[in-house]
């Protein structure tokens, strides 16, 4: 699948290439049309203690070369990349030292949001690197019960949150199943954010939800410059334009690295709703 024309295609659409070098270069063109970025390396579950040490580098590399490049961007991450599922202590101490290093490069470092079971984890570890060195958020799912009290608790501490509906296939214990309740809590986070959040991030490609944020920050007077929407590399991009030319702030998610195809795969393994989601815009301008 990784050699064949077609997933070379779809690989080039959504994936800034193998290497960082390729990923930087993506960047730049991206920084040229106004966008920010964030960098995911991908390779998340890692086997060992030793691999996640692996990712580890690879991201203070990450680091180091957007700053020299003069990169307007950060970096994003997942915990079970950096040993999560092995030790608490070992992850936390891997994300520390890339924390660390954004801190004193003036960076940051976006901690993604993993399947519920890691949240109470997630949320904790970067609560701590926050109160130690800033320069850290994280990501928070609309579609977690768990999510108001959550977004409550981080803005009131001063870390940054991006919002997204979520991505992962949750039982009713946990999580709203249909889209009509998920559209519904995260406009209402969304609204909590802009009014007590950090410098959010809303994460949406869902029109209805970008053009809610729209009109509920110009009838509060929110500054456009006090918040950003985020969204994938690759996907619609007619509407990226759009956002910009309206002089909206506008980040790219923008994956690279050799894992690409078990990424994708997890993606749609874990929701196949996914599926007619990257389709759709796999043949979309």
């Amino acid at each position: 699948m990784e050699t064949s024309s077609l997933a070379q295609r779809f690989a080039t659409r959504f994936v800034a290439g193998e290497t960082l070098d390729q990923a930087l270069d993506v960047s730049r063109k991206l920084n040229a049309e106004g966008i920010t970025i964030t960098l995911d390396h991908l390779g998340e579950s890692v086997s060992t203690l030793e691999e996640a040490a692996a990712a580890r580098d690879v991201y203070l590399r990450t680091l180091s070369a957007l700053h020299e490049s003069g990169i307007s961007g950060n970096v994003s991450l997942k915990l079970t990349q950096f040993g999560l599922d092995f030790s608490y202590d070992q992850c936390r101490a891997n994300v520390e030292q890339l924390v660390r290093r954004a801190a004193e490069l003036k960076g940051f470092v976006r901690v993604d949001m993993e399947s519920s079971e890691y949240a109470q984890r997630t949320i904790d570890l970067v609560t701590d690197l926050h109160e130690r060195y800033g320069a850290v958020g994280i990501v928070i799912q609309a579609y977690l019960y768990r999510a108001k009290q959550d977004v409550e608790k981080l803005c009131s501490g001063g870390i940054r949150v991006r919002l997204c509906k979520g991505a992962y296939l949750e039982p009713a214990s946990v999580a709203f199943l249909q889209k009509s309740e998920v559209d519904r809590n995260f406009v209402e986070l969304m609204q909590l954010l802009l009014n007590k959040g950090a410098y959010p991030a809303i994460a949406t490609h869902d029109e209805k939800m970008i053009e809610q944020t729209k009109a509920y920050a110009t009838a509060q007077k929110i500054p456009r410059e006090s918040f950003e929407f985020q969204m994938l590399y690759g996907i619609r991009r007619d509407l990226q334009r759009r956002l910009i030319a309206e002089g909206y702030r506008l980040r790219l998610y923008v994956p690279f690295g050799k894992a690409w195809y078990p990424y994708y795969m997890r993606r749609l393994a874990e929701r196949p709703a996914n599926i007619l989601f990257i389709l759709r815009n796999l043949f979309r301008r």
